[in-house]
């Protein structure tokens, strides 16, 4: 749908018309035949009809294309009233500039921020509103730092609350200590089937070195043998060396 024309200062150009809507131009887009359209106009009518509604010529959204500059320039410099003209804005701009304004306009309906609050409120009489909002949260002025709501005035109770809070937190502390003492057990556990290994693996080390020795002091005793056998033959060779 298009601006609605009631809205604008002045003349304003029938080419600047929609063809289906017969408002003022929004989002536009031209067909081949160069008949205008608002985006959201032509679109829903090709759902249904695949011919341009003014001279029936065909036509298929590829061929849709954006208005020619000189008709998109007459379109931004159009000067309108603000939408929230009804309720007290008399805010005049150009087609160009009204969104942002619209955006920004004090007289704007905003819904208003307190959740579970369903008013919708000027933007200049929020902060009004605000104050009053019987969904707005404040701290309890008794002292028990609890953010409560207007509504909730009459059932609050600091004790109560402050109870409950507690209870909340012996909880969570009880979760706490008890992930930290599962977390310590598999650690525990961890390093300690570490340790096994590690002993086992020493163990293994310690007895390849027994046998090592061993070995090692089998071949001692052979070579001392040995050496006393060749100590012998040396000293029967001297004394058959003397005997001749």
């Amino acid at each position: 749908m298009g601006y609605d024309i009631e809205r604008f200062v002045g003349y304003v150009n029938e080419g600047l018309l929609c063809s289906i809507c017969r408002d003022v131009l929004e989002d536009a887009l031209q067909a081949p035949c160069e008949h205008a359209f608002c985006t959201a106009c032509i679109h829903g009518w090709l759902v249904h009809h695949s011919n341009c509604p003014e001279d029936r010529q065909m036509i298929d959204v590829s061929l849709l294309r954006p208005l020619y500059r000189y008709m998109k320039n007459d379109l931004n410099r159009l000067q309108l009233h603000c939408k929230n003209r009804e309720y007290g804005c008399e805010m005049v701009c150009s087609l160009e500039s009204i969104d942002r304004h619209e955006r920004e306009c004090e007289y704007s309906q905003i819904p208003c921020s307190n959740a579970g609050c369903t008013v919708q409120i000027e933007r200049r009489n929020l902060d009004g509103h605000l104050a009053v909002c019987e969904y707005r949260s404040r701290e309890c002025p008794n002292g028990c730092g609890y953010t409560i709501l207007s509504a909730e005035d009459t059932q609050h109770n600091c004790v109560a609350e402050l109870r409950t809070e507690l209870e909340l937190l012996r909880s969570e502390m009880i979760c706490r200590v008890e992930e930290a003492k599962h977390e310590m057990e598999s650690r525990l556990d961890s390093q300690r089937r570490h340790m096994v290994q590690k002993e086992s693996i020493l163990q293994n080390e310690i007895e390849e070195l027994k046998s090592q020795m061993s070995r090692m002091m089998s071949d001692v005793r052979s070579l001392m043998a040995a050496e006393r056998q060749h100590r012998q033959e040396l000293e029967q060779a001297e004394l058959e060396k003397r005997e001749l």
